[in-house]
């Protein structure tokens, strides 16, 4: 058996797979607070730069940031009955404004709210409410902000990075003239996400739009990106919801129109998570650890010297201070490479297998024979631990840009051909039923088949605790066929799965 760093291993146990690498990499910790989590710095570095990445193209689509309360007054929410109704379950209620001590000590809440607040579980609500304040004229739009901020929604069954009570996202909301604008605006967001998952992450993705009964709630229609898992279940990266006008209406956003007359104007909402975060992990990860593309890499290359006795520390410091300067002042994806040189009072095989589980795409091994020849060892995480290249040093700088490319290409093409792999086009129920039965042990890959978008086929696949992901949008309007659930005519196929 070969050993790995990670036990149990994926095909063992997945789900406990998944929780012993973000404790391997150092990603995060649980917490005092149920269901919530404690970001540790690779995992917080990690989402920074896909923040960063995101944050740059909103703006070069003239996007702002922008902030807004986290406590949000339940007659907001009351306004929009089909919203309250979609998170109401989920929604952290506070009744209290502070505490007092009783005789023993005890803290006990007092001062009651004479109307209580919702912590935020998405902020359309509130937004909207300010919005309608800012918007007077056809001249005043569009408004297109953005928030970087934490949710709270009270997770039953919680998950690091997948599904906590709090998580960090960024939401997006814009109010247009038209309906066409804001349809426009809808498709443009999804685009980004698909960008950003696909090129920055290396993870494909389907793009479809949501069926009626899978909608945010209140939203006219939920576009979004799914991606598969290494376990074959489904998971939503990114959601982008034309509101149409109900949000407007509920807030009283109307404005002069270019004919003097007052119209309600149309909205979206759009929004990704630290559920990307878990989705690098499952999508990329292997048995020896996390497995990071270059681009979101807090240190895409780490240099480990090997000593062997004191005589000969000071020189290889020196060589590979010398190799992190250079490698520092070379530029890939517009930003100079990160390159750590991991100097900790430690063996060096132990260093080694600690960058290993981290996931950094390429580690330098530099002993006293390296200093001598001029060479350097080099390892990288999309091959066996075991296996390392020895090179000429100026050869290896001279090359990086494109062993860094090669890593982003092997890792993202992995990840395509698996999924290519895993969609199965079934053409009747009792197929469907057979693919997701537990007796024969097949609960995962994604089907594709027709079916209507009707809340009615839930009756069908929630039995089999299947979910119903999107319609893609290259399979929209485009298809004749019968549903196969219901054996009605339908224009479309549909994507199907297990999911997160």
């Amino acid at each position: 058996m070969v050993k790995t760093a990670i036990t149990p291993t994926k095909e063992q146990n997945y789900p406990e797979w998944y929780q012993q690498v973000i404790v391997a990499a150092g990603m995060a910790d649980n917490s005092p607070v149920r269901g919530c989590m404690v970001i540790k710095p690779w995992g917080y570095a990690i989402w920074e730069l896909i923040q960063k990445k995101l944050d740059y193209e909103l703006k070069e689509t003239g996007h702002l940031n922008a902030y807004f309360p986290l406590l949000i007054p339940l007659s907001l929410l009351e306004k929009e009955a089909s919203h309250v109704e979609g998170f109401a379950k989920e929604c952290a209620v506070v009744t209290h404004y502070r505490l007092i001590q009783d005789k023993s000590g005890k803290l006990i809440p007092d001062g009651k709210l004479e109307e209580p607040y919702i912590i935020r579980p998405t902020s359309e609500t509130i937004i909207g409410e300010t919005m309608a304040k800012w918007v007077n004229s056809y001249r005043d739009l569009p408004i297109l902000i953005n928030q970087w901020a934490n949710i709270m929604r009270w997770e039953m069954r919680t998950r690091m990075f997948i599904r906590t009570s709090e998580f960090l996202w960024q939401e997006g909301h814009t109010v247009h003239e038209t309906e066409i604008e804001a349809q426009e605006e809808t498709l443009k967001i999804l685009e980004i996400y698909t960008k950003l998952v696909e090129d920055f992450l290396g993870i494909p993705v389907i793009q479809g739009i949501k069926p009626c009964f899978e909608r945010f709630p209140g939203a006219v229609n939920t576009y979004c990106i799914e991606a598969m898992m290494q376990d074959k279940k489904a998971l939503q990266a990114g959601t982008s919801h034309f509101l149409g006008q109900n949000f407007s209406k509920a807030a009283g956003i109307n404005f002069t129109n270019r004919t003097g007359n007052i119209e309600t104007a149309w909205t979206t909402s759009w929004g990704v998570t630290t559920r990307l975060i878990g989705g690098v992990i499952m999508v990329h990860g292997d048995n020896d650890g996390l497995v990071l593309p270059p681009t979101i890499a807090p240190y895409q290359i780490v240099i480990i010297p090997i000593y062997r006795d004191g005589e000969e520390i000071e020189n290889i410091n020196i060589y590979c201070e010398n190799i992190k300067l250079k490698l520092s002042k070379i530029m890939f994806n517009n930003e100079p490479i990160r390159v750590f040189f991991d100097k900790k009072d430690m063996r060096g095989g132990d260093k080694v297998w600690q960058w290993i589980k981290k996931g950094v795409p390429i580690r330098l091994e530099v002993g006293p024979r390296d200093v001598k020849n001029s060479t350097v060892s080099i390892g990288k995480r999309t091959l066996n631990t075991n296996e390392k290249l020895t090179l000429n040093v100026d050869i290896f700088v001279d090359q990086i840009i494109e062993n860094l490319n090669n890593i982003q290409q092997t890792i993202t093409e992995k990840a395509r051909k698996f999924l290519d792999s895993n969609i199965f086009e079934l053409h009747t129920f009792d197929e469907f039923k057979n693919f997701f039965s537990e007796e024969n042990n097949i609960s995962s890959g994604f089907v594709k088949c027709y079916a209507i978008d009707d809340s009615i086929i839930e009756s069908y696949i929630k039995p089999l605790k299947v979910t119903a992901r999107c319609i893609p949008l290259s399979e929209y309007n485009v298809n004749n066929g019968k549903c196969i659930f219901t054996g009605k005519d339908t224009k479309h196929k549909m994507i199907f799965a297990k999911s997160y």
